[in-house]
């Protein structure tokens, strides 16, 4: 198969042919992968934000949607012909050991799963069927960026009606969280990043208010809608210490400081912990918390009653051999929303 390969950190990922192992192991499920997301994650894994990569070479991607080959021994949850929704979050069945893949005669590291390839060898907890008419491209983002969003608002930030949100970053999961917050009738919804076209994204989805912190004040706007009460929950998407620190400082002396982007490695936050003494929150989200076998059937009612827009959030889709040129356009930010790899030429279903 070809796949796109880390092979050093802070390089374009090599596009290259991939030797699949021969049998599955217990619980491995073999997936035709036909899209796959590309998240901040996989951005910060090619830079460098956790440290130093001790696993390269390896396969990248944890968000994707496509067709189940074939099962290894114990599967339960899915058999050949389902298809299903990758994701990193661990759900129900086995997790099975990681596939043993080959690169030019050595071998190739992956996790439990990978979705920057042609075909995928994961874990059966790391796969969710969905039904058989699913619109594969929307199902996609399923695997990260709907679940996270969401979890992040209900699980982290419990986002009550009239509740006064800030949202800091307004990519991927940072459009869902609008548009989870929206539902949950938070008012004010105040989205802030640095690029107006996703901004206007924010504001179709749900956001009341929205911020260019490149072209504005954005701490003097802020002060001014909310006034000097502040927000109930501020929830950063940047993982930018001054970020961080100015979101504790602005909220509520009883509000909640979700972080779901992550530092690099290295970079401290200063903050004054007193008001943690009397009920103020600040914690970290790991994917929302989601559970995906849960949570995917949830948000698929609520897709197909109207209640969420899917569709409106996948802006840009790019071919495998086209990922360095896409992962360019989300670090430029001429990618407005999310950013789907079509791996066969599937165009939209």
């Amino acid at each position: 198969m070809q796949a796109a390969i880390l092979v050093a950190q802070n390089q374009p990922l090599v596009i290259d042919e991939v030797e699949l192992p021969q049998t599955l192991d217990v619980g491995q499920v073999l997936v035709k992968v036909y899209y796959s997301g590309i998240c901040g994650s996989q951005l910060g894994e090619i830079d460098g934000v956790k440290g130093e990569d001790k696993f390269l070479p390896h396969l990248l991607g944890h968000e994707g949607s496509g067709i189940v080959v074939a099962v290894g021994a114990g599967v339960r949850h899915v058999e050949p012909g389902d298809r299903v929704v990758l994701h990193w979050r661990k759900s129900q069945g086995i997790e099975a050991v990681p596939p043993r893949y080959s690169w030019r005669g050595q071998p190739l590291n992956a996790g439990w799963i990978a979705t920057f390839n042609e075909y995928a060898i994961v874990s059966e907890n790391r796969v969710t069927p969905i039904e058989a008419n699913a619109d594969m491209l929307v199902a996609t983002l399923y695997g990260c960026a709907v679940t996270t969003g969401f979890g992040v608002v209900e699980n982290n930030a419990k986002i009550r009606l009239g509740d006064a949100v800030v949202i800091y970053g307004a990519g991927g999961v940072g459009l869902n969280i609008v548009q989870a917050a929206a539902l949950r009738s938070a008012h004010p919804i105040i989205a802030v990043d640095l690029y107006d076209n996703r901004l206007m994204l924010a504001q179709a989805l749900g956001a009341t208010h929205v911020i260019n912190a490149k072209t504005c004040d954005a701490s003097a706007r802020l002060h001014e809608i909310l006034g000097p009460q502040g927000c109930d929950v501020f929830i950063d998407n940047t993982g930018q210490p001054p970020i961080i620190e100015f979101g504790y400082a602005l909220t509520k002396p009883q509000g909640r400081v979700v972080l779901v982007g992550v530092p690099k490695k290295g970079n401290a936050v200063a903050i004054y912990t007193l008001p943690l003494h009397f009920g103020k929150i600040l914690q970290g989200s790991h994917g929302g918390e989601a559970i995906p076998h849960e949570d995917i059937p949830r948000f698929q009612k609520l897709l197909d009653a109207g209640k969420i827009q899917l569709k409106p959030l996948i802006t840009d889709k790019f071919a495998l051999d086209q990922i360095n040129m896409a992962i360019q356009k989300m670090r430029s930010g001429d990618i407005v929303g999310r950013c789907i790899i079509d791996m066969h030429g599937h165009g939209v279903e």
